[in-house]
């Protein structure tokens, strides 16, 4: 990528959507960070100034299930670098921990509409402000979740499942201007997260074949390269990175 590149990520003030925007400022990129907190922010917009001076950076607060506040950052991201190359749908949620057959209306139309309809709403507006003419690369964030059956999570897993189903229709309905590609992290050291892995990370250490959980910087790299020339021809797909999770019961 070159420094004419701009990437807008959601969820950007800490995890992987952090590590995803420190790692496009390293390539070059014009980088655009939203989440809800304008204060957490600018901090990593300074992180970012501090580490890749020149790099372009713009902050924006906004709810990534709000369509208003979503267009106001497409908005101001057109008016300041002209164009949006890549989207990265990173913002997500999980309110709830249980069963299904106890999760309340609330909170379950709260995570479908960020984790789902959040997924559509960002690449729409930024399809029609910019990649519709120009082309682009769109990265959905789903989980290796979205292909389990899991206790706790299962509402939460349906919504990234959904995910990369969508990353498929969208891969087909707006190739060959715009590829769309995903990728589904393991256990991976982030907030959201935190309750699987806080109290487990020895036994969880020592289950995965990779020995260890995942940092925001895995799931970074790979989403980078997913928005690069290094996938130019890849779209509709979904990686994998879970540390070998998956594979675990083949070898115990």
């Amino acid at each position: 990528m070159t420094n004419a590149h701009t990437v807008i990520v959601t969820g950007a003030s800490r995890g992987i959507g952090k590590a995803s925007a420190m790692a496009f400022a390293a390539e070059g990129c014009n980088v655009v960070l939203t989440s809800r907190k304008i204060e957490t922010l600018n901090e990593v917009a300074a992180e970012i100034s501090a580490q890749f001076p020149g790099v372009g950076v713009l902050t924006h607060a906004a709810h990534a299930a709000e369509p208003d506040q979503a267009a106001e950052v497409v908005n101001a991201a057109m008016q300041r670098f002209g164009a949006i190359d890549v989207l990265v749908n990173n913002a997500g949620t999980n309110p709830y921990f249980g069963p299904l057959m106890d999760i309340d209306p609330v909170r379950a139309e709260k995570t479908v509409r960020l984790n789902q309809f959040g997924v559509v709403l960002w690449s729409q507006l930024v399809w029609k402000a910019s990649m519709s003419a120009r082309g682009g690369a769109i990265v959905n964030v789903a989980s290796v979740g979205g292909v389990l059956t899991e206790p706790g999570i299962g509402y939460y897993n349906a919504t990234k499942a959904a995910v990369i189903h969508l990353t498929r229709q969208m891969g087909a309905e707006l190739a060959p201007a715009v590829r769309v590609n995903a990728v589904a992290p393991g256990i991976v050291r982030t907030h959201l997260a935190r309750g699987l892995w806080e109290n487990n990370e020895e036994y969880l250490r020592e289950k995965l074949p990779l020995g260890r959980i995942g940092e925001p910087d895995d799931i970074a790299d790979v989403i980078t390269f997913l928005a690069g020339p290094g996938a130019r021809w890849m779209t509709g797909q979904t990686l994998v990175v879970d540390g070998g999770a998956q594979i675990r019961s083949s070898l115990s």
